[in-house]
């Protein structure tokens, strides 16, 4: 699951992303409107963070951004403010939840993961794809409830496939969405490839179909077709 969070207060940005990052979220952090309007426009995110209070714009114009140009994102209002107003205003908008500061990372996080259910995957903890099933609070996967050894990447990539299923997505696109902002040293992208063959060897090897389909000169779809 890749965030973004548009946080002016560098330490608390900080802060929350190391807290979250022990969760596994590959995490993108603007600290102006600027710059989250830039990482909006260049990556995709399951979930944005959004201060309300930013130095060169306002937060609630940057909530309009991400319902415009990736509908399907989740978002977490963060503000100091605590007016009925500010809080409705931005529900209309398009966010989906509001938290005021100061807060517990732990509710924070408890919130996000509530949020990524709903949004990705009905509300549940558990995911089923014909034989796969994810628990996404283990992350573990099991075929035919026996237990697939997935390295970190194997399993992002997989949990990634399954949020976009019956879509092609581009090689680029995973490697964004996975290796966050590390995906810039990268001169190409080809190594996904491996990644994604030894996904499919061990899916398969424990009795699952292979569900991954190569899509010509553009990159993977991921069907039961």
């Amino acid at each position: 699951m890749r965030l973004l969070i548009i946080e002016d207060e560098r330490e608390l940005a900080k802060s929350i992303a190391k807290y979250l990052s022990k969760e596994n979220y590959i995490i993108d952090i603007a600290n102006n409107f600027k710059e989250a309007d830039q990482k909006i426009g260049d990556n995709e995110y399951d979930c944005a963070l959004v201060d309300l209070m930013l130095p060169d714009g306002n937060g609630m114009d940057i909530v309009k951004v991400i319902k415009d140009e990736q509908p399907v994102c989740g978002i977490i209002i963060i503000t100091a403010k605590d007016t009925l107003d500010d809080k409705v205003l931005g529900l209309e908008i398009g966010a989906d939840d509001y938290i005021t500061k100061p807060f517990h990372l732990a509710e924070l996080n408890a919130r996000l993961k509530s949020l990524i259910r709903r949004r990705n995957f009905s509300g549940s903890d558990e995911i089923k794809f014909t034989d796969l099933t994810i628990d996404i609070d283990k992350r573990e996967v099991k075929v035919y409830g026996k237990l697939v050894d997935l390295t970190k990447r194997e399993y992002d990539i997989l949990l990634f496939f399954i949020s976009n299923k019956e879509r092609v997505v581009t090689k680029e696109t995973i490697v964004e969405h996975v290796w966050g902002d590390d995906s810039s040293v990268f001169d190409n992208f080809d190594f996904v490839y491996t990644h994604i063959k030894n996904l499919r060897k061990k899916i398969t090897e424990n009795g699952a179909k292979d569900y991954i389909n190569s899509v010509y000169g553009i990159g993977y779809k991921f069907s039961v077709k």
